[in-house]
């Protein structure tokens, strides 16, 4: 803001500058940021963050994500791996099924939403979950495991 737009300007004269004489303007007088959640601030800390102070849980050292990575693609979404042009030329083909390597693509994990189209297809992944599999094998396809 510009100078001469500040609340200083109007109050040049005025001695307490709009701070009152008996409780003074002094620097911070309730502490410094958070200071006080458990005394002065209690009130306001356990209304309004419940839970702030105090621990939680176990320690995990070393947290590594990578042992945890496993992203997922559902059942209706399988065949937007593979092109249009396949899915149809093994529609008139049955007695060959196509492989979808969703392990290729950056999947691991197959999980159960939505509908296969009857339509037999072979299936590579870590992981697959029990409707999934399911209805892989409903549709006359295959779970193959890779690890």
């Amino acid at each position: 803001m510009v100078a001469r737009q500040k609340k200083t300007r109007k109050l040049r004269g005025h001695v307490s500058a709009g701070h009152g004489r008996v409780g003074k303007h002094r620097k911070h007088p309730g502490g410094r940021g958070n200071a006080g959640g458990l005394l002065h601030r209690r009130a306001n800390f356990d209304k309004y963050h419940p839970g702030y102070f105090g621990k939680c849980g176990m320690r995990h050292f070393h947290l590594t994500r990578n042992k945890y990575f496993c992203p997922t693609i559902n059942v209706d979404k399988l065949w937007t791996l593979v092109s249009e042009q396949t899915r149809t030329h093994y529609a008139k083909e049955t007695e060959k099924a196509p492989v979808i390597d969703v392990v290729r693509a950056g999947y691991y994990k197959v999980l159960g939403k939505g509908l296969l189209p009857k339509q037999a297809v072979i299936v590579k992944a870590k992981f697959f979950s029990r409707t999934a599999e399911k209805k892989i094998k409903g549709v006359g396809g295959s779970c193959v495991l890779v690890a």
